[in-house]
């Protein structure tokens, strides 16, 4: 499993990669290996939606199974990576580049800062099996 070490975690396993106040998030390589194969991606959120942490930002569809990803933190949404609308795929490809889900412009800092670390989030990962 990879768990980049510049990123942190979210107990419903989204990533969260932040810039200044920019959020990047997505879904982490555990989430993706556990969904399977991944043949959808519904986006409940746009561009300039304000999102509270813990707001579903999309939804995945795999073959196996459906789930929700979730925002780890509160804010605007400034992008949303349109492109896994016909490449849902990427999800499971690359989770932290090209597979991303959206950014949001955060408005509580503090949020971000009860996330787990690369390592924090690989024990609690470890614990699930």
């Amino acid at each position: 499993m990879k768990t980049p070490e510049n990123l942190k975690y979210g107990k419903t396993d989204e990533w969260i990669k932040l810039e200044g106040n920019i959020a990047t998030i997505g879904i982490s390589d555990y989430a993706q290996d556990q969904l399977s194969d991944i043949v959808y991606v519904e986006f409940n959120k746009d561009v300039d939606d304000v999102v509270k942490k813990d707001d579903i930002l999309s939804t995945i569809e795999s073959v196996k199974a459906a789930g929700d990803v979730v925002s780890p933190v509160s804010g605007k949404v400034i992008g949303v990576n349109k492109g896994l609308a016909n490449k849902p795929e990427l999800l499971n490809d690359d989770p932290y580049e090209k597979g991303w889900i959206c950014t949001v412009e955060i408005s509580n800092p503090a949020e971000y800062d009860t996330l787990m670390s690369a390592k924090e989030y690989e024990t609690y990962c470890a614990g699930r099996h």
